[in-house]
This record gives C-alpha cells, structure tokens and sequence, in this order.
C-alpha cells in the first residue's frame, strides 16, 4: 500500500482527495500544524509540519510516496492588503522551500510530487482560443504569486523527482468555497452577477479535480504543468443563472452588482473577481482523462438533483 503525504489536507480539495484516495486502498498522512488530531479508520494519520519555523515530521516524510502539496492561504478569504498579499504568497513559496529542503536532508522514497497552482496566471481573456500551458503569464498581482509559487515546485525536480502541476480553476464542491458563496444570495431568490456577468470563469467540477490528482499518481508518464479545468469554460452570468435554475427552478430574480461596487466593497481583489479568464482543457484531456463532468450544467445537477 503506497503512502501519500498531503499538505493542505484539512481544505476543501484537501478532504476530499482524502476521501477518494482511501477509498481506492492508499494511505494518508496529512502536514498539520495541530498534533491532537485523531487518526481515522487506519488509514489517515496526521504529522506536524511548521512552515514559518521550517520544520516537518522526518518519520511522515520519510513514509511517502507521493507527495501532494495543496497548502497555501485562501485567496478569496480576507482583503486584500499589503500584509495578507504578502501572507498569500509566502504560505505556497514558504511552504514548497520547506518541502524542497527536507527532500534534499532526509532520505526518502518520494516518487512524484504533485502540486496546485492556479488559473489565476492567465488572463485577461479577450476573445479567440483560450489560454493554454504555453501561454506566459500576465503582469498582476495573482499571475505573479502563481509564477513564484510554480517556481518553488519546480526547483524539487533538482532531486530527480517528477514534478506534476495543476493549474486549477475555480473548484466547485457543496461543500465550500466559490459555489456556496454564489449560492448564498440564492436562498433569498436572487441570483447575483458580478459586473456585466461577461467574464469566462474557468471552472472544474470537485469530483474531477481530486480525480486529476489521482490520475497524477497511477499514471507515471504524468508530469509538467497541466490546467485543471472543465472542458467548457463559462460566462459568470451562465453560470449564475444555471445555479439559480438548477437549484430553484423559476423562482429567482437576477440581480447585477455593478464593477463600482465591487471595488467599493473588495478592493483589488474586485480584479480578480471580474477578470475574464478562459483556460483550455486539451492537454488533459490529450492524456485519455474523461471528465464526468464536462459542462455546467451537468455539475450543478449533480449536486441539486440527487
């Protein structure tokens, strides 16, 4: 039974990885900075790592595998200022530092490393063929982060180790994170958009993404940047208002929440949020993964309509 060491397993896609790797027989050990967290079922065990004092459990290390490196601070969580902008990009170079120097000391039997990244490197979309992994990177505050945070992980291939990215979109899941937030308004019946609603939203299904995640594992020929998106990006307002239909049939009014707003309320952030950003799925999909949630629709049923 192979091990996999998960940073950031405590988190939305964290959870669930968890969940679908146990599932299929591996074990889990997960970086924690709290010790008292109970084992579960044999299977997930729990070691401490410290990433502003740079220290981690060299017994959990030495235990994995596979490495899968999901830690960092949630973008969308707080405002952002200079000090939490600043906290947002040490919490994924910090961290990736931490990994790459406790490879490099402790003996280990890692074979791959698997980390996230983000869509957030692309943009603005203004039209034509969607971003792909060739495309470089714009000059903003969240493309910049990703190029530091991609940097960080690639030095690990140093060590001769395979190195996996995924740059991922925005992960919808009932549980959590951007659908809830879209969903919140709904349950007063109002469907709210964002700006003119124009913006693409590069997005992926949960279930897919921690099946990507997987596929990184058993397929050892997989390495190098891959976006992890749905194959069919979306309008914010399609998506909006396929959330609303889905999940409350007719009874909704669409409401738009002006750009000015946004501003007033997020700040620079507000960017991010209208930004347009449509990102291609073909490398992926070139490697033989099927999506078995392919469209927006399709996704937001699945977790209305059960």
């Amino acid at each position: 039974m192979d091990t996999v060491l998960i940073t950031g397993g405590t988190g939305l896609v964290g959870q669930a990885l968890t969940r679908l790797l146990t599932e299929v027989g591996y074990k889990v050990i997960i970086l924690s900075r709290k010790t008292d967290l109970p084992a579960e079922n044999g299977l997930v065990t729990y070691a401490h790592w410290d990433v502003q004092r740079q220290t981690i459990d060299e017994a959990a290390l030495s235990q994995a595998d596979y490495i899968i490196h999901l830690a960092g601070a949630n973008v969308a969580d707080k405002r952002w200022t200079a000090d939490r902008k600043q906290e947002i990009l040490e919490s994924r170079t910090q961290s990736s530092e931490l990994l790459f120097n406790a490879l490099s000391r402790i003996p280990n039997k890692v074979k791959k490393f698997i980390s996230a990244s983000a869509t957030g490197y692309y943009g603005p979309y203004t039209g034509g063929e969607p971003f792909t992994e060739n495309d470089p990177p714009i000059d903003d505050y969240l493309s910049k982060t990703c190029v530091a945070w991609e940097n960080s992980v690639l030095k690990i291939k140093s060590l001769q180790k395979k190195v996996l990215i995924f740059r991922t979109g925005i992960a919808l899941s009932p549980e959590g994170g951007a659908l809830k937030e879209f969903y919140k308004p709904l349950k007063f019946g109002f469907a709210t958009i964002l700006g003119n609603g124009e913006q693409m939203v590069p997005w992926i299904h949960i279930h897919d993404l921690v099946r990507l995640y997987l596929s990184g594992i058993v397929n050892p020929d997989l390495e190098g940047i891959y976006n992890a998106v749905a194959p069919n990006p979306v309008r914010h307002k399609d998506l909006v208002m396929t959330l609303a239909q889905v999940s409350r049939g007719k009874s909704f009014i669409p409401v738009y929440v002006p750009a000015f707003a946004l501003k007033l309320a997020l700040g620079e952030m507000s960017v991010e949020v209208l930004k347009s950003v449509s990102v291609s799925a073909a490398k992926i999909s070139g490697t033989g993964f099927v999506f078995s949630y392919p469209d927006i629709k399709s996704a937001l049923e699945n977790f209305f309509k059960r």
